[in-house]
């Protein structure tokens, strides 16, 4: 089997795995707050400065799009196709780990959000940073929050234009 052929598997198998993690871990943080906290009194820590809150969040981030729940299943479909497009179009090599950690972060964020959309018709969030009184979240919003700042700074800082040439359709030359 040549090198690029084990490389190119362990790559998707790696992606499953990671991607299977991340989701597991936004599901169950939900499912366990779905249980603990609906129809209860916030948890309090750290002060009264953060909280651990219930809430059915029917629209976007901070409530845009609020009860336009097929509008919002329908573009996060849309934009989960394109980055896994995207995603299995990144080289394999070690070089393109943190390209690979950022798109995995959305997507796996974006998977786990669309879910609760789907099955529910609103997202569960949860923590809440009560000082500051920030929207009320979730763990696939850090996700896709971490992620698309790690992506920005990858964009920005980390490569060269002419090592992002694999992104592009018409692209013949892929690392």
């Amino acid at each position: 089997m040549p090198k690029d052929d084990k490389l190119s598997k362990a790559f998707v198998i790696s992606s499953i795995i990671a991607f299977a993690l991340l989701y597991f871990i936004d599901r169950i943080t939900k499912v366990l707050v779905s249980i603990k906290l609906k129809d209860n009194e916030p948890v309090k820590l750290f002060n009264d400065y953060f909280e651990l809150f219930y809430l059915e969040n029917k629209g976007a981030a901070w409530g845009i799009l609020n009860g336009k729940v097929w509008l919002l299943i329908v573009f996060t479909a849309l934009v989960i196709c394109i980055l896994i497009f995207f995603y299995m179009r990144i080289p394999s090599s070690s070089r393109y780990n943190l390209l690979k950690i950022s798109s995995l972060l959305i997507i796996s964020g974006a998977v786990g959000n669309l879910y609760d959309r789907i099955r529910y018709n609103y997202v569960v969030d949860f923590l809440y940073v009560k000082i500051i009184d920030f929207p009320v979240f979730n763990i696939a919003d850090c996700y896709v929050t971490v992620g698309a700042i790690l992506l920005v700074i990858c964009l920005l800082f980390v490569y060269k234009d002419s090592e992002l040439g694999f992104w592009f359709l018409n692209n013949k030359s892929e690392e």
